[in-house]
C-alpha cells in the first residue's frame, strides 16, 4: 500500500479494558494522497449489554446493536480493508488495543504503524493544557459535529488533520510525523523527551496521572528498559493500558542496586498509596504467632506486642484472619488439633477427630508433649529470624554497572535509612522505625548471602 495512504478510524467501547469489554462501532476513512477514497462504517453487536452509561454517552441502544452484525463476521473484511496502512486516531493506542485484541479473537494478527493526533496537538501546542477532540475543534475553528459517535468524530478528525497541514510547509509536516512515529509507543500525555532521559540504571519510577495524582510506583535493575516495557504491552493488560491512559508524568530515582531500589520502593509505597499499587500498601493490624516456653498452644501478638518479644516469633500477617488460615491450613496437613491449638472451642474429641483429621489430642489419643513438639517443628516453616547481629549494621551496595555507593542502615530488621558513606550511616543509628514487613522480607532475602548480591555487611557502633 502507498506511503500516502492512511487509515483514519474512531471507536465507540461498552468499557475501556481492551481485553475484556467489547467495540459497538468502527467508523474509519481511507486517505490516498489527501483524499478520502473510501470509507468503512458499522454497528457492531458486543454479545453484551451496552452499559447504561455508554448509551448515556454515545446514544447507542441494544435496540441498535441487536441486528447488527457480531465482530467475527465483519473481521477479515476489515482486516483486508485495513491492510498494512499507518492508522490515525486520537489517543490511538485505545482504537488499536481494541482492534488488534478483537482481530486476535477473531484469528488474525493485526499490526499497524500508529499516528496519535492527541500526541500530534501536544507537539504542535505544547502551550496549551487542554487536548481533547472537542477542545481542538473548537481552537481551530472547526464547526462542531456531535461527538461520540464513530463517524462524526472520525469525520471531525480529517478536518483537524486538513487544517494542521494547511499550516505547515510539506517539509516541516513530514518532520513532526516523522517525530510522532519515533514515539508511536508512548502514551500520548507524556513528554517523550523526558522519556529519553531514563538512564539504563538500577531505581525506582513514579507515575502520575492529572493533577499530580500518584499512579503507581515500581521498581527495576534497569529503569529505561522496565518504564518503556509498561507501554509496548498495553494492548494486552488492563493494567497496563490504564496507566496508559492515565499517566500524565514520570519521576525516578536511581539507586546503588536491586537492594536499595526494593526499599524504597517499600517505603514509597507506603507514603504515597499510589491507586494502582496493590502489594507494599500500608500495614494494618500486623501479627504474628508466639510460642511462649511451657505453653501447649501458641497465642497471636499485635504489632505492639512483637515490639517486646524478639524471639519464637511464627509467621508474619498482615491480618489476624489471615494468620488464623495459616496455622489452620498446617493443621490440617500435618493433622494437629485445632482445638488444642486454640482455634476452635470445646472439650473432648473435636470435629477433626471425628472426621479421622486430627490425631488425638483432645481426647488422650497424643500426649500434649507429643502433639506441642509436633506443632512447632510444623510452624518452624514460618519461624521468623531472629537479628543475628548485636547492633545496627550497614548493608554496603555498589552495583557493578553504576557509580553510585549506598549504605543501607539497619536494626532488628528495621530500615533505619540510606546515605553514601559510613560517616553518615554511623549518625543514621539514633533513628527510629516501626517493624515494616514488606522491609522484613526484602533484607531477609538479600541478607541470607549478602556476597551472591554483591553486598557486604559493615557493623556500626552503638550511639553514644
Amino acid at each position: 500500500m502507498s506511503a500516502s495512504t492512511f487509515i483514519f478510524i474512531d471507536i465507540e467501547t461498552t468499557g475501556t479494558r481492551a481485553t475484556r469489554d467489547r467495540i459497538i462501532e468502527i467508523a474509519a476513512l481511507k486517505i490516498i494522497d489527501d483524499e478520502i477514497v473510501d470509507r468503512w462504517t458499522r454497528l457492531i453487536n458486543p454479545d453484551i449489554r451496552v452499559p447504561f452509561n455508554i448509551t448515556q454517552l454515545t446514544g447507542i441502544t441494544d435496540t441498535m446493536l441487536s441486528d447488527a452484525p457480531r465482530f467475527a463476521d465483519i473481521a477479515h473484511a476489515l482486516y483486508e480493508w485495513l491492510n498494512d496502512a499507518p492508522l490515525v486516531a486520537h489517543n490511538a493506542r485505545f482504537d488499536f488495543s481494541f482492534l488488534r485484541n478483537e482481530l486476535k479473537r477473531a484469528g488474525f494478527d493485526y499490526r499497524s504503524p500508529l499516528l496519535c493526533t492527541l500526541r500530534l496537538s501536544r507537539r504542535i501546542a505544547p502551550q496549551e493544557r487542554k487536548h481533547n477532540l472537542p477542545t481542538l475543534l473548537s481552537r481551530y475553528g472547526i464547526s462542531a459535529i456531535r461527538h461520540h459517535r464513530a463517524e462524526a468524530d472520525v469525520e471531525a478528525l480529517w478536518s483537524l488533520w486538513q487544517t494542521w497541514q494547511a499550516q505547515y510547509s510539506t517539509a516541516e509536516w513530514e518532520a513532526l510525523l516523522a517525530e510522532e512515529r519515533r514515539h508511536r509507543s508512548l502514551p500520548a500525555h507524556l513528554d517523550a523527551e523526558l522519556l529519553e532521559k531514563l538512564p539504563k540504571a538500577p531505581g525506582v519510577y513514579l507515575f502520575y496521572g492529572h493533577n499530580q495524582l500518584p499512579l503507581y510506583v515500581g521498581k527495576s535493575i534497569n529503569l529505561r528498559s522496565r518504564v518503556l516495557g509498561h507501554f509496548q504491552r498495553d494492548h494486552q493488560d488492563d493494567k497496563e493500558m490504564r496507566l496508559a491512559q492515565q499517566v500524565q508524568h514520570i519521576e525516578w530515582e536511581e539507586t546503588a542496586g536491586d537492594l536499595g531500589a526494593q526499599l524504597r520502593e517499600a517505603q514509597l509505597v507506603k507514603t504515597l498509596m499510589p491507586i494502582m499499587n496493590r502489594r507494599l500498601r500500608k500495614q494494618r493490624g500486623l501479627t504474628a504467632w508466639h510460642w511462649p516456653e511451657g505453653a501447649t498452644q501458641p497465642s497471636l501478638l499485635d504489632a505492639q506486642s512483637m515490639e517486646r518479644v524478639n524471639h519464637n516469633l511464627y509467621g508474619l500477617f498482615r491480618s489476624a484472619r489471615d494468620a488464623k488460615s495459616a496455622l489452620r491450613h498446617i493443621a490440617e496437613e500435618e493433622y494437629l488439633c485445632p482445638q488444642v491449638l486454640g482455634l476452635e472451642k470445646g472439650r473432648g474429641r473435636c470435629f477433626a477427630h471425628q472426621l479421622g483429621k486430627c490425631r488425638g489430642a483432645c481426647c488422650g489419643q497424643e500426649t500434649l508433649v507429643e502433639h506441642t513438639e509436633r506443632a512447632k517443628n510444623a510452624l518452624a516453616q514460618l519461624q521468623v529470624s531472629a537479628w543475628p547481629w548485636p547492633g545496627s549494621i550497614a548493608i554496603k551496595e555498589h552495583h557493578p554497572k553504576g557509580q553510585k555507593i549506598a549504605y543501607h542502615v539497619i536494626n532488628q530488621w528495621r530500615y533505619l535509612g540510606t546515605t553514601d558513606n559510613e560517616a553518615a550511616a554511623n549518625a543514621l543509628t539514633t533513628n527510629t522505625a516501626a517493624f515494616d514487613l514488606d522491609a522484613y522480607r526484602i533484607l531477609n532475602r538479600f541478607l541470607r548471602d549478602p556476597a551472591s548480591h554483591a553486598l557486604e555487611v559493615v557493623m556500626l557502633p552503638a550511639p553514644a
